[in-house]
């Protein structure tokens, strides 16, 4: 029993003893010498970025943008049922939801990307809850009817409802974490960083979808991981796609119709 105690003391010691040692020496305990390292064995200088011009402020599309909507046609636009031309208004810069011509969706389709988009509820409005201003940014549309990953869409200044369903929500999925919508008749804002979810040879999912989100300036969906498409009704699940197109809802409330502005998105690769 002495001899047993004994080894455990040699032990101890020898093991405090080396830790000393390299703590004086200057040797990382993770490995490495720190007293012979210099900053340039930590510099990377290859590959550079590339230069992208910034707008003239926040809002505006930066160098490498694709303009979605630039307040004069629908030309980057089809309609999401048939793909005909897309029959939403135009006047005076801003498109107006035609709620009796259904959905209208991107010609292009993407897979990671930043959004920016802005929206806006007629001073107006009428309705309750889900009732008022309701529509939708699909960021990756997967069927016509609705079929996707949703942001919400709402007029969220003092109407209650459902809170995984108010401005700012990943519908039914993701409660916003601040709610900074304006007043009905200002236009909101929209910044988005879309992770598109990615799937193996057999349909079954490898890496799911992120998002992370901002309201008006403000951080309302941070890389929230989704468990699948958004539904209206039963839970959510993911099924195989590719690279999709972004979808605009025309909701089937009778509120007054909605507004879009300013539409552009950058390529994430």
């Amino acid at each position: 029993m002495r001899i047993q105690i004994s080894k455990v003391v040699v032990i101890s010691l020898s093991f405090l003893a080396t830790s000393l040692y390299g703590q004086q020496s200057g040797v990382s305990q993770s490995g490495g010498n720190q007293a012979t390292a210099k900053p340039e064995d930590t510099e990377l200088w290859q590959p550079v970025p590339k230069v992208v011009t910034p707008g003239t402020d926040c809002n505006a599309a930066p160098s490498d943008a694709i303009i979605l909507f630039d307040g004069k046609n629908l030309d980057e636009w089809v309609s999401a049922k048939d793909k005909s031309p897309a029959k939403w208004m135009v006047a005076d810069g801003v498109i107006t939801v035609n709620k009796s011509a259904g959905n209208i969706e991107t010609k292009r389709s993407f897979r990671d990307y930043q959004l920016h988009i802005e929206w806006k509820v007629p001073e107006n409005i009428t309705g309750s809850s889900q009732a008022r201003g309701n529509s939708g940014v699909f960021l990756a549309a997967t069927a016509s009817e609705d079929g996707g990953y949703e942001l919400q869409v709402l007029d969220s200044y003092k109407n209650q409802t459902y809170v995984n369903g108010m401005a700012g929500s990943i519908y039914k999925q993701s409660i916003p974490l601040a709610n900074p919508t304006r007043k009905p008749g200002e236009w909101q804002i929209y910044d988005v960083v879309w992770t598109a979810p990615v799937f193996n040879p057999d349909g079954s999912l490898k890496t799911p979808a992120y998002v992370t989100a901002l309201f008006n300036g403000v951080l309302v969906q941070n890389h929230f991981q989704l468990k699948g498409e958004t539904r209206y009704i039963g839970q959510p699940y993911y099924k195989s796609h590719g690279p999709a197109p972004i979808m605009l809802q025309a909701h089937g409330d009778p509120s007054q119709p909605i507004s879009f502005r300013n539409i552009w998105v950058r390529e994430l690769k």
